[in-house]
């Protein structure tokens, strides 16, 4: 056999290993699943959860898989808030998932617009254009109050039921069945495009965007898809905010907002897919739980808190489950005289 059909060989095997699902991933789908039983009087809160777990996904993308760095991802969540708000308020789209798809495809168009910029320069210039991006957004969602309702927010929002049967109630109940389907069906899009030959490229473009451009790795195209995809997630968080609250603000565009989307990512750790998952959950507990006990000095202790999980290591607490997901897809995976398909160098097992 060949260099280079032992290498293609390599990546069939690669590209196979990431599609399977482990004994892990489906136990924790499983969880998520059962809390719709098992917490009933906490719906809100999970709805609130799985917001901001789609929204720190959408970093994940740009972040774990491309190397960019954001500090204006905020300004896609907000574009999808408004416009799901709008399209609700006018009844100009009443079906919700329809609207959702809007906002996504709004986020996507401003991501795809805005990505020309983004890419240009270094690292610290794309962080600058990007929270200059994201100021430039807040102030005229500001200006044109007449439209976003300024300081005071998009208020008189009716949403209509989802799909037709399924209405808003004030428990949480469908938001948070809603917003747990939508965050399934985009983590299985985003599954499958990391893992397929469009992902493995990302990764070898942040690794080292010289080597990936000599052996024929186009990086901008790629760069600009994966950030306009981005973008759409972003939006699609923004607009399920806006439909299960009935209000957006320009809290949705504050630089707060992605921050803490920042800092959701950074507890979970990035390149997993699942980090932004797990890091939505400890996030918005550990706020949650500090609040209560002492709500003078809760910042301190968020940040203290983040301090501790940077210095554990850099795949945080979605690294920690790295080690048993290996372990489940070998019992998974392992027969009788079969052996692990050849895993390319560099490559890790996460999902």
């Amino acid at each position: 056999m060949t260099s280079s059909s032992r290498l293609a060989a390599a990546i069939a095997a690669q590209f196979t290993d990431r599609a399977r699902w482990s004994l892990l991933e489906v136990l924790f789908w499983l969880v998520a699943l059962s809390t719709i039983w098992l917490l009933p009087d906490q719906h809100l809160i999970l709805a609130e959860i799985v917001i901001w777990a789609l929204f720190a996904l959408s970093l994940d993308l740009i972040l774990g898989y491309a190397g960019i760095i954001s500090l204006g991802h905020a300004a896609f969540f907000g574009i999808g808030a408004y416009t799901a708000g709008l399209l609700a308020k006018h009844a100009l789209v009443g079906e919700p998932v329809l609207a959702l798809l809007l906002a996504g495809l709004a986020g996507a168009v401003f991501g795809f617009l805005t990505s020309f910029l983004v890419l240009r320069g270094t690292d610290l210039t794309r962080l600058m254009v990007t929270l200059g991006i994201a100021l430039l957004v807040r102030e005229l969602a500001n200006r044109f109050g007449w439209l976003t309702g300024g300081a005071d927010g998009l208020q008189g929002i009716d949403m209509q039921p989802v799909l037709g049967l399924f209405r808003f109630d004030l428990y949480g109940h469908t938001a948070y069945i809603y917003s747990l389907a939508v965050l399934f069906v985009l983590f299985l899009l985003a599954r499958r495009i990391v893992g397929s030959p469009f992902g493995l490229a990302l990764l070898a473009i942040k690794g080292n965007p010289l080597r990936a451009s000599a052996i024929g790795i186009g990086a901008d195209r790629r760069l600009i898809g994966i950030y306009t995809l981005a973008a759409a997630y972003a939006g699609i968080a923004g607009g399920l905010l806006t439909q299960t609250t009935a209000f957006t603000s320009l809290e949705s565009l504050s630089f707060d907002r992605s921050a803490d989307g920042l800092l959701v990512l950074i507890i979970g750790g990035t390149g997993h897919l699942y980090g932004g998952l797990i890091g939505a959950v400890v996030f918005r507990f550990a706020q949650d739980w500090i609040a209560t006990a002492t709500p003078q000095y809760w910042q301190f202790w968020i940040g203290l808190f983040l301090v501790l999980i940077v210095l554990v290591g850099r795949d945080r607490i979605g690294g920690w489950f790295t080690p048993l997901r290996r372990l489940a897809d070998r019992v998974g995976a392992w027969r009788p005289g079969k052996t692990r398909p050849t895993v390319l160098p560099g490559q890790g097992g996460a999902p």
